[in-house]
Formats: C-alpha cells, sequence, structure tokens
C-alpha cells in the first residue's frame, strides 16, 4: 500500500541522464513509488517475528551519538521493551559513543544498550570525527544479518521507526535497503510557548542540497522522501561492500552507491509518521550541505576538490568576522576490505 502524500508527489523536476529519455525515468520512479513505498502498518508485528523465526535473520539496532543524553535513554529503553522483551524482534542494540561529553554513555547503558566507544574499534585506524565514522566502525562490533540505524536526537520516539523499516527486509529476500519517511515539522524558538511548530518545514538540507543533486544527477533516487534521514535498515551483505564518508555525507553516498550497487528494486521506503528531533542552526546547516555535496562531486568526477573548506561568517565586536572550516575529505573503504573484520567473519 503506497501512502497517501505520496500518490500525489511530483517525481522528477531536472533532466534526466544523458542516457536515459525523460519519461523512461519518470515511468521508471513512479513505478518504483508503486511498489516500493509502503506504511508501517502494511507489516504488523506479528508477520514480523514470523518472517524472523522463517529467515532465521538477526538484528542489530545501532544509534550513533554525540552528547544526547536527554534523548538517547527514551530511545533505547523504548526499543528494549517493545522489540526486545515484550516481542523477540531485536538481537542486540548498540550505542556507538563519538567522544561525548555528557552523560550519553551513562544513561545509553542503563537504559539497557550495550554502549561501545568509537575509539575502542579498530585502533589500528586513528577515529576521526563524523556521523559516517562511527556507523562504518559499527560493523565491527554488531552480529545482525540486518542493521538497523536509528540516529540518537529523536523526541517522542515509536518503535514503529525499527519495525518499519527491517520489516520489508525480513519479508523480502530481493530488498537491500530501506529508509523511513516521514514528516518533519520545524521548531522555531520564540514566543511564551516557548517556539512554533511549523509542519514540513523541516529537512532544510535535503530540499535545498540533496533532492535538487539526486534529481540532476541521480533521477532514479527522485522518489525517495527522506533520502538524508538517519532512520534506515541494510543488510550487512550490502553494508560491507560500501565505502562510508566519514561525515555527513554518508546518507547520500550509501544511497547512490546502493544504486549503483544492488539496483533501484533492492531499494525502499516505508512511512513511519512524523520526526521529531533537535535541529541545528543555519551554519550547521551550512557546512552539512558542504558535506553533501563534496560527497555527491566525488561520485560524479571523482575528481578533486579546488579548497576542500567553507568559510562562513558570524558578527563580532568588529563587524563580520570570518570562520572557515574544513569539509570532510575521506571516505573508509569497504568493510570487507578491513582485515580485522575478515578475520571476525570466518570466526
Amino acid at each position: 500500500m503506497i501512502h497517501a502524500a505520496i500518490r500525489a508527489l511530483p517525481v522528477l523536476a531536472s533532466e534526466p541522464s544523458r542516457s536515459e529519455e525523460p519519461s523512461t525515468v519518470l515511468e521508471e520512479v513512479e513505478r518504483w513509488l508503486r511498489t516500493r513505498s509502503w506504511s508501517v502498518s502494511d507489516r504488523p508485528l506479528h508477520t514480523l517475528l514470523a518472517a524472523k523465526r522463517a529467515t532465521g535473520s538477526t538484528i542489530s539496532v545501532v544509534l550513533p551519538a554525540l552528547n544526547e543524553e536527554e534523548t538517547v535513554g527514551d530511545i533505547v529503553a523504548a526499543i528494549r521493551r517493545d522489540l526486545v522483551v515484550r516481542a523477540p524482534l531485536v538481537d542486540e542494540v548498540v550505542v556507538v559513543d563519538s567522544g561525548s561529553t555528557d552523560r550519553t554513555a551513562e544513561r545509553a547503558a542503563a537504559a539497557g544498550a550495550r554502549v561501545v566507544h568509537r575509539d575502542e574499534i579498530l585502533p589500528r585506524i586513528p577515529a576521526v570525527p563524523g556521523k559516517g565514522e562511527v556507523l562504518w566502525r559499527s560493523l565491527l562490533v554488531t552480529r545482525g544479518d540486518l542493521i538497523c540505524f536509528v540516529d540518537a536526537d529523536l523526541r517522542e520516539f515509536s518503535s514503529d521507526f525499527v519495525t518499519g523499516i527491517v520489516g520489508p527486509l525480513l519479508t523480502d529476500p530481493d530488498l537491500h535497503l530501506v529508509k523511513a519517511m516521514y514528516d518533519r515539522p520545524l521548531t522555531v524558538p520564540g514566543g511564551d510557548a516557548g517556539g512554533t511548530t511549523a509542519a514540513g518545514q523541516g529537512g532544510r538540507v535535503t530540499e535545498l542540497m540533496a533532492r535538487p543533486l539526486l534529481n540532476m544527477h541521480w533521477p532514479q533516487l527522485a522518489g525517495f522522501v527522506q533520502p538524508l534521514g538517519g532512520e534506515y535498515a541494510a543488510r550487512r551483505s550490502l553494508l560491507e561492500q560500501l565505502p562510508f564518508p566519514v561525515g555527513y555525507g554518508v546518507e547520500l553516498g550509501m544511497l547512490v552507491d546502493a544504486l549503483h550497487l544492488v539496483g533501484l528494486d533492492a531499494l525502499a521506503q516505508v512511512d513511519v509518521g512524523v520526526r521529531r528531533h533537535r535541529h541545528q542552526d543555519g551554519q550547521a546547516l551550512g557546512r552539512m550541505a558542504a558535506a553533501i555535496y563534496r560527497t555527491a562531486q566525488l561520485r560524479l568526477a571523482r575528481g578533486h576538490l579546488i579548497r576542500p573548506a567553507l568559510t562562513q561568517f558570524e558578527r563580532g565586536e568588529d563587524g563580520f568576522e570570518p570562520r572557515t572550516y574544513s569539509v570532510d575529505t575521506e571516505e573508509r573503504p569497504p568493510m570487507n576490505e578491513i582485515a580485522e573484520y575478515a578475520t571476525r567473519k570466518v570466526a
């Protein structure tokens, strides 16, 4: 079943690649939306449990976390309550701490997660800051056949985020990666109530950077509602073949690389409702957009950045002052090329 919001989605707003006619791409994306977009209600929990028993699949949930003490415990507790204790769907919940200075690790452990610090994983290769770095290393400390990634800053979390995205992988062996789609209300600070909420106004980097890039260069992926969303599940057999951009470009890079490796019909999306989380300021979003553009650029030409940095401006005592930030320029190789990972698989 296709969620109602998808039926009216404008599928393609740009020219297709040179090798494909516009009508052909449009038809392929429209067909994909009809056959690979679902709602979480399409696969009830009892169906997933039966599929898990039939396939023998194991499931790991991974939360990459950096200073998320306010939310990480509630997310872990909900997953364990609903999908470990009440229903044996998830086999392990792992929080990979990316160098938190608050009580993130303590809160996650108290809620029942296994907590691993980023620097303890594969110490032979010094860790660098970045979300993609944490996701890449998580493959070494998890055992599941299916890996489900969930951001640690979600509020009002529902375990539907997990069941929604692992469901298609359990019930359809031809699927390899499933992303969550959702509404992203944007809370604007101010007012007596502490802020106002604008429905559907979250995901600014998605709309201003990622969606135009995908429409112009990878139009087959134009049907993804939340291409940069941090909630998605994939087969380990796919993830271990993918390179991982170390920073914020990891979601776009993974989607593009998966398209080329397994094809559009091996990808899907599931509507899980509403995603509420902490929003970043405009300058942080600018740095995120730069990293995503860099990831796209490498996949388009495998070329070199002329200037792998982004200069932004902040008003200081003497006027506007420049602040220059480096753009992530490193990617980790596919995990199946790492000797320690190969050794673990043999063991």
